[in-house]
């Protein structure tokens, strides 16, 4: 006679039912994890039926319980996975990582910002981000700034809905301030890689300071009108008319390039320090100047 162990018939229901969810997620648009959060509880159904049925037509008249182990061990396995991900999708991990999965980069214009400018602001002062920048000279009275952003997301929405979400304007006194903000991220397993490309127009007649963050610069001075100062950036690249009417200075950079003899290079140091390099240019009489700091390296191109 055929000896009926518990747990064999929980692992082939098991079998059978997980099976069917998967074949019908297929067919019905289930999705895999919600599949696998919902289902776990039937084996208890499963399990907990079998035992009342072998008790129910074991002929013994104090029936002892006899178990298949591998068969429930095989059955707490399918049942503990069965909990992970239902503990996963209650903390909301599950849904993070299905979005990180999801995830692909794309790349989206930036709101258009303006801050019209009036007689009584005499001074801007920008603080930058650690994101590509160019800043450029213009004939118009406002401050402004477009571009492009670079992020991964997984439903293909804007990251940034306007212009508030990347970059603070405020004026006190005769200064203009400008705060370029970073990109909201998440910290941990779940950061994703960011970056932006923008373009800040800065009024030629308006002075212009720059607190850079380690940053890329390209400066496009054109027809500049008062005096620009920049501090803090990783590299700066000059893009400058040959007859424009300039004085560029760069102190204590390490790196300077350009045309073979447009600057005039002293060196300071000696063996035992690192070798810095004040680097001058002169275009014409020289009257606007633009005073560049505390940055790595330094490039002029005369166009």
């Amino acid at each position: 006679m055929r000896t009926w162990r518990v747990g064999t018939f929980s692992m082939g229901a098991s079998l059978v039912f997980l099976g069917l969810f998967l074949f019908l997620s297929r067919f019905m648009g289930f999705d895999l994890v919600h599949v696998m959060t919902a289902w776990w509880p039937l084996l208890l159904i499963v399990l907990g039926i079998e035992i009342l049925l072998y008790l129910f037509f074991s002929r013994q008249e104090k029936p002892i319980l006899k178990y298949d182990f591998v068969s429930i061990l095989f059955v707490g396995v399918l049942g503990m996975v069965g909990i992970l991900f239902a503990t996963l999708s209650a903390t909301g991990i599950m849904g993070k990582v299905e979005e990180v999965v999801a995830r692909e980069e794309r790349s989206f214009e930036l709101p258009d910002f303006s801050y019209q400018m009036n007689d009584s602001i005499k001074r801007v002062v920008l603080r930058t981000t650690g994101y590509q920048t160019t800043i450029e000279a213009t004939d118009e009275k406002e401050v402004s700034m477009f571009g492009t952003y670079r992020t991964q997301t997984a439903n293909k929405e804007k990251l940034i809905k306007s212009a508030d979400d990347y970059v603070y304007a405020n004026k006190k006194g005769d200064t203009l301030y400008v705060n370029v903000k970073t990109l909201p991220n998440e910290l941990g397993p779940f950061y994703s890689h960011q970056e932006i490309a923008s373009t800040i127009l800065i009024p030629s007649g308006v002075q212009l300071e720059v607190i850079g963050n380690g940053n890329d610069i390209t400066l496009n001075p054109r027809s500049l009108e008062n005096d620009w100062s920049i501090n803090g950036a990783s590299f700066i690249d000059v893009k400058t008319a040959e007859n424009s009417n300039l004085k560029i200075s760069a102190v204590g950079v390490d790196v300077v390039n350009g045309k073979d003899g447009a600057w005039q290079v002293t060196e300071t140091g000696d063996q035992n320090e690192a070798i810095q390099r004040n680097a001058v240019y002169q275009s014409g009489e020289g009257n606007y100047h633009i005073n560049i700091m505390n940055t790595h390296s330094v490039s002029l191109n005369i166009q």
